[in-house]
């Protein structure tokens, strides 16, 4: 089977915003997606990560440079400022090359982001 490119989405939440705990719930989450569908550093061709409003401490792309992610393409925005939204969340939606489907794609979502996605396997 060809590669193609796909997309995987995350996402995870911080219960202080420290450049500590960003760090630690990125790297943990970037881990977990990476591990559970076998993608390596040369698979990646982008990550853009998002973060709700009340996490300012640090830029997300910054924990993936810190993990060995630094020349891969990375960008930060920021997430809608929806009412009941998950507080303290960061999102990740990682470009790859691969060659699973699309239903053959485990997205993560770890400690308060669980119930963004719970339809999804993983």
């Amino acid at each position: 089977m060809s590669q193609t490119v796909r997309a995987l989405r995350g996402a995870t939440t911080v219960e202080n915003d420290t450049v500590e705990e960003v760090t630690e719930s990125m790297h943990e989450l970037l881990a977990a997606m990476l591990e559970r569908n076998g993608v390596t550093k040369d698979d990646l061709v982008s990550i853009i990560f998002t973060a709700t409003g009340d996490v300012v401490s640090m830029f997300p792309a910054a924990a993936a440079r810190s993990m060995g992610l630094g020349d891969v393409p990375l960008l930060c925005a920021r997430e809608l400022d929806v009412a009941g939204s998950v507080p303290r969340c960061l999102r990740v939606l990682i470009h790859l090359m691969t060659d699973r489907s699309r239903d053959q794609m485990v997205h993560v979502y770890l400690r308060g982001a669980r119930s963004l996605r719970d339809d999804l396997p993983g």
